[in-house]
Parts: structure tokens; sequence; C-alpha cells
């Protein structure tokens, strides 16, 4: 047989071999309602829309994609295919075949379970979600509040957030549903603090050093907005350090008023300074919030809700300056460490803050009083084995110097019971 002949009959037996196996995974697997739509997109040996599969199937080829450095184009051209076909599988409204599968594991060099799984829908889950996340594959940090998931997405503003880290889950097309990647198991020692102390991520490790098993997790929320959320049942505990006026327990009328009705625990954690962080040097010579009206100078407020605007605000009524002859006054920040940034990067001469941050940025630092941080604990999760480790931490020793250690903390009343109600 001449090597034309040997050759033509190769190419039929392939060509026979594919249309078999298309046949068969059409017909096993995916529906053939779909098969019309997709001729003039993508050729008939391409694959098959997702939409009417018996199971759902995940694609990760973005995610991987991205990792390696290749447009839709780029990935497109090196397996062979149309780049629509590349946005529909990523979109996740088709499914290549296996030959194109294969092509894809090889460019982006790696298996195809990567690529492609099978999704259980026992990992399927309905969450609360504490945030505005609308954002189909949005990462999420989950925890168990009262029997039901809440979660909220992985962003800058937990306390931890150098790096990445794990997620528990992945928010679903649905809206409220996501993908658990973590055994819910793991749920029952973990806690989630809001607040804004940063050294909270001391107590973490803290926490963690324990070692029985607790987690906490700490997402940034100013006083206001944290009990907001342990009143709304987004969080174990909230965090607040409203200053004092008169004999007054602040944080405790405070919580009070906005947990209404509910029981807690109100548990200090740490005394702070706080005051104007200001450029290294302070070229204006600032001693004290009545120079910000200085000319000259530049200033960036906190978010109305923060516990140190309020204070900031009292200084203001206290020399008797109007908020329009502060420099920047309705231009704010929503943190302690964006307002050292700003500072640190020139682009103001002041920002409210702690001391111990001024000092991690090398800047200037004005007190203006030392505040009481405490904790606040819903009385039904009090008994939580995780929160009672926490109650334990707060007594240690080790715990106590670390936050003596910081610049401008004290720790004389670092789990002292401030009241109940």
């Amino acid at each position: 047989m001449s090597t034309v002949l040997v050759e033509a009959w190769a190419a039929h037996i392939m060509y026979v071999y594919k249309r078999h196996t298309l046949y068969e995974c059409n017909k096993n697997v995916y529906s053939f309602s779909k098969l019309q739509e997709y001729p003039q997109r993508h050729s008939d040996t391409t694959g098959f829309a997702m939409s009417h599969t018996k199971d759902s199937v995940s694609c990760n080829v973005k995610a991987i994609r991205i990792a390696k450095g290749f447009s839709q184009k780029e990935l497109a051209e090196r397996v062979g295919i149309g780049r629509q076909a590349v946005y529909d599988m990523e979109s996740g409204r088709y499914v290549p075949n296996t030959a194109v599968a294969l092509r894809l594991a090889k460019e982006l060099e790696c298996a195809v379970e990567d690529l492609f799984q099978m999704e259980d829908s026992a990992r399927i889950h309905s969450v609360t979600l504490a945030e505005d996340v609308n954002s189909p594959g949005t990462r999420l940090s989950v925890v168990r509040i009262n029997n039901r998931l809440v979660a909220y997405p992985q962003d800058g503003r937990w306390l931890l957030s150098e790096g990445f880290h794990s997620a528990d889950g992945i928010l679903g097309k649905a809206g409220s549903n996501i993908r658990m990647l973590q055994d819910e198991d793991q749920f029952e020692k973990r806690i989630l603090l809001l607040g804004c102390d940063p050294a909270f991520s001391v107590l973490n490790a803290h926490v963690t050093r324990h070692g029985k098993g607790a987690e906490l997790l700490c997402r940034f929320a100013s006083s206001s907005k944290a009990l907001e959320g342990l009143q709304t049942g987004h969080a174990h505990l909230a965090a607040a350090h409203l200053h004092n006026k008169g004999q007054a327990e602040s944080n405790l009328e405070f919580a009070k008023t906005v947990l209404k009705n509910s029981s807690a625990l109100v548990v200090a954690f740490s005394l702070f300074e706080e005051g104007l962080m200001l450029s290294p040097g302070n070229p204006h010579g600032i001693a004290s919030v009545a120079d910000l009206v200085n000319p000259g100078v530049r200033f960036v407020n906190r978010s109305p809700g923060a516990a140190i605007r309020a204070l900031f605000d009292d200084q203001l009524n206290k020399f008797d300056i109007p908020t329009e002859q502060v420099k920047g006054y309705n231009k704010t920040v929503s943190s302690h460490l964006e307002g050292a940034q700003m500072v640190a990067f020139g682009l103001v001469d002041a920002a409210l803050g702690l001391r111990a941050v001024a000092a991690s940025y090398r800047l200037d630092f004005v007190p203006i009083q030392f505040v009481r941080c405490d904790l606040i604990i819903r009385r039904e999760f009090v008994d939580l084995p995780a929160v009672q480790i926490l109650l334990d931490v707060l007594q240690t020793k080790a715990l106590r110097q670390d936050l003596a250690t910081l610049p401008g903390y004290e720790s004389s009343a670092t789990g002292k019971i401030i009241g109940k109600f």
C-alpha cells in the first residue's frame, strides 16, 4: 500500500473515531438541544453548551490562563479554537470536548481536572452575605453564627490582610449560594470580631498560640459599623473605642443603644493613645487641633461613624473651631493605616490615628487622648468554646506584656469586665 493511501486511510479512521466519540459524549453527558446554537460560533467538534448539562461543571480556565499570562486571543490561537469559545468557557456557558480540553491542558501546563471539575451539589450552601457582594466567583470567608452561615468577601478590610488567604467558599451565580472549599466542621471553633484596633492581630496570634483549635477572624469596621454588624447577627463580637464624657462608660452606653433588647458582656481589650499623625519633622509646627486652621495645612478626616472622628469633633468644639476652617475636614479615609499612608506619601500634612500607627510609618505625633477599646460579646455567644478561649487569653500575662510593647498602648485594663446588660 502506497504512503498516500496509508495517510488517507489513517485520516479517515481518525475522522470516524472523532465523530463516534463526539456522538457518544453528547448522548451520555450533554443535551442535543443546544447543538444548534453553536455551529456558527464554534465548529461542531468543539464542545457543548453548559446550561443543559446533567451535572454542573466548574471552569477554572480563566484563573489559570491569567496566571500563565495569556490573553483569550493568545490561548485560542495556541489551542486552535476561536476567541469566542474561550470567552464562553470562562463565562460558564460552554464545555469543550475531550480533544480541546487536552490541548488546553497542554498549553496551560496543567491537568484537565485542574481546568474542569464536576461540582458536588452537596457542597453548595445557602449563606447570608453580610456585605453587598454580587460578583460570581468572589472568594469568601465564612463563619457560623446561630446555626447560620455568614460570609464576607476576602478583601483588604481583613486586619491580617498581607498576601492572600485561603478561601472558605466561592460565590455562585445565584448571588446567595456558595460552593464550599472547606469542611464545615472547621467553623465550630471559629469566631468573627468586627472592629478597628490594629492590635487585634496580636490578639489573633495569642488565640492561635493557645493551642485549642480556636480561630479568631478580625474584620475592619468602625465602632458604629461593628456594633451594627453584631446587632444584625453578622458577627460574634464587636469592638468600640468611644472616648468617655464624664462618669459614663461611653462604649457600654453606646452598645446598649445599638443592641437594643439584646444582652451582652463588655470586656476591656486595650488602652491606646489617639491623636494627630503628622509629616516627619512636623514642618508646620502643629501642636494641637487648633493649629489645623493654619495656612497651608492639609488634613484628612476619618469617615462618619468612626470613634476617633467623634473625638476630633469634640476637640473642634472645645476650641470653638468651625469645621469649614479645617482644610480637608470633608476629605476622609476609612482607617488609621490609610490616613498614615496619605501623610507618609506627602498627600496631606495631618491625619487622625494612633501613636502606634504613626510610629510604624515614622511619622510625628501629637496626642489628644487615651481611649479604651472594649469587646462587646452578645450573651448567647459567651459560652462558645472559641469565645471562652478568647476570654482566657485576655487574662494572660503574655498578651498584656505584648500589648504594652506597642507605642502608645497600655494593658492595665485588659480582661477587665466593664459591664453587663
